[in-house]
């Protein structure tokens, strides 16, 4: 089944995306994605195939996960949310603990953005969550970004405590990725609770890194997002 939903994909191959892709995603020599390959498939399109194959087994996931085309991997991952999603409850467990085997080859912030939240970040709702901290703690990069992305299964509940906690955590980290992905957390935060986001920026804002200070002041008034760049500036 894995190979028709791979030939399936191929089908849709676009050399143009596909010499394009490598730049959007920083696959080039010595970035973050180094060497990812790409057909130049739509994420609508790539949607399309995976509603033909949600039924595949998680071994035929497993070997979509391990194939050099990126779009194959977000297949079997948009596969497996939407497996998650309609699951019982042993299901669900079975997929989380798949999902907890395959973080290598969840190996770019869209495939990461894909699925930490629907997957793990669900699974969590109800669970301790200790183990987010120590993805936040590990030097690896999408193992970091599953951990802050996860919590905005959270954050949809109106619990914030995990996204504030760990994006403290990151305030010292040195990748423009991480603090994307923070700050996104952050203004999701704020746009269900602005006090919380204000309490956040009104002790961190002057050491935050830039780039996560502009994403989670993004959706706030032009004075106050003045007010925090000129705390940042300033410091």
């Amino acid at each position: 089944m894995s190979q028709s939903a791979l030939k399936d994909l191929k089908a849709l191959a676009n050399a143009k995306k596909a010499a394009f892709f490598p730049k959007f995603f920083k696959a080039g020599k010595g970035e973050y994605a180094e060497g990812d390959v790409f057909l130049g498939i739509s994420v609508p399109d790539v949607r399309s195939i995976a509603k033909k194959y949600s039924d595949l087994s998680l071994s035929e996931i497993k070997k979509l996960l391990a194939d050099k085309y990126h779009e194959a991997r977000l297949l079997a991952l948009i596969i497996l949310t939407t497996q998650y999603a309609k699951g019982h409850e042993a299901q669900k467990k079975k997929i989380v603990d798949f999902y907890l085997t395959q973080f290598s080859r969840v190996n770019n912030w869209d495939l990461v953005d894909t699925s930490a939240s629907q997957i793990l970040g669900s699974h969590l709702l109800t669970r301790p969550r200790t183990v987010l901290r120590t993805f936040a703690r590990s030097k690896h990069l999408w193992t970091q970004r599953i951990a802050i992305v996860s919590t905005f299964a959270f954050i949809r509940a109106h619990q914030f405590d995990d996204t504030l906690k760990i994006s403290e955590m990151f305030l010292t980290h040195k990748h423009d990725l991480i603090h994307k992905a923070s700050g996104w957390m952050l203004r999701e935060v704020g746009k269900r609770d602005i006090g919380v986001l204000r309490i956040f920026l009104d002790r961190y804002a002057a050491v935050m890194p830039r780039t996560m200070l502009r994403y989670a002041i993004e959706k706030m008034t032009p004075a106050e997002r003045q007010k925090y760049m000129q705390a940042r500036t300033a410091s």
